[in-house]
């Protein structure tokens, strides 16, 4: 087919009619249907899609909610490091601790340093450790947190090795290591996400495939005299589009609006299901609030328009390849 004759299909193409079918059979036209609706639209078929249509919006929207996650956890990281101070050789930390914010603070590209308490640093390990007396007696190491200019960012690499040089005991954490890692997670919830929604897909064309072949099979009869005055494939199978994203469509936002409201119930049961405090901050910085934004609802409805073609395109080879073997 050339690209001009795909135009003038499209262009020819009965869309009133198609969009028709997604109403539902009571607010249809009161129009003659060659192949009736309910040798289509069985009840099962619109669970499963309805089904299919659920899980795959919760896949898009959780793999969207873990990267937008990602995004602003690395932004964060991106605008700080930290330079931590080994208290077992440090003769007096509070001094050197003042001395290292200053050098630090004259550097170019640098906006704050903050100086961490010991009991800041003690605190940072309380989720983990919890809390506890003895931790006042650990040698926990000192931080100094730097909050650096994105737009015009400091040599990181001058910057370590003045303090390599100057401070003994004394080093720089970029959070290099942390921003690949997370990177990796997102691309390995990503690539499962495709998984799930590529076996999503390959499971609705494989119902759509049989629901044709059966509904091709209990109206052989309208078929064969369609074909019999002359009806071309085309005719045939547009027929069945209706139907099919008709059907669709309807099940699809049934699994749609169903994930919504998942995901506005999430926040509450991420807090009613928190944990401990260790595995709720965990979660948190895993998914963020738990709530999806508008971009992450529009790509649900993304999710509901892929499965309405899925459902036309398949319906329409589907036919095509049966009536081949009716000629």
């Amino acid at each position: 087919m050339t690209t001009v004759q795909l135009i003038a299909d499209i262009r020819d193409y009965p869309w009133g009619n198609l969009f028709a079918g997604i109403l539902p059979a009571r607010l249809q036209p009161k129009t003659a249907q060659i192949v009736p609706s309910a040798s289509i639209a069985g009840n099962a078929l619109t669970v499963v899609i309805a089904i299919m249509s659920f899980l795959a919006c919760l896949t898009a929207g959780a793999v969207y909610m873990v990267n937008q996650s990602a995004e602003a956890w690395v932004k964060d990281i991106s605008s700080e490091i930290t330079v931590e101070l080994d208290p077992v050789n440090a003769a007096d930390i509070e001094k050197k601790m003042t001395l290292v914010s200053l050098f630090l603070a004259k550097q170019a590209g640098v906006t704050r340093v903050k100086p961490l308490t010991a009991e800041d640093s003690a605190k940072l390990l309380e989720p983990w450790l919890g809390h506890s007396e003895a931790l006042s007696a650990l040698p926990i190491p000192r931080l100094i947190a730097v909050e650096i200019d994105r737009s015009n960012p400091p040599d990181i690499k001058s910057i370590t090795e003045a303090l390599s040089q100057n401070f003994e005991g004394v080093t720089l954490d970029d959070h290099r290591r942390w921003r690949a890692e997370i990177r990796t997670l997102t691309r390995s919830a990503a690539a499962g996400g495709f998984a799930v929604l590529a076996l999503v897909a390959a499971a609705t064309v494989a119902v759509i495939v049989s629901a044709t072949r059966s509904a091709m099979a209990s109206n052989r009869e309208i078929i064969e005299v369609l074909h019999f005055v002359g009806a071309n494939e085309r005719f045939i199978s547009r027929e069945f589009e209706r139907h099919f994203v008709g059907l669709g469509v309807r099940a699809g936002l049934v699994g749609a609006v169903s994930a919504a409201l998942v995901f506005l119930l999430l926040p509450v049961a991420m807090h009613l299901l928190g944990g401990e405090p260790a595995t709720a901050t965990e979660m948190s910085r895993l998914v963020g609030s738990g709530e999806l934004d508008l971009k992450g609802y529009l790509l649900c409805m993304l999710v509901v328009f892929v499965i309405a073609c899925l459902c036309m395109i398949t319906s329409r080879l589907g036919v095509i390849r049966v009536l081949k073997t009716y000629a």
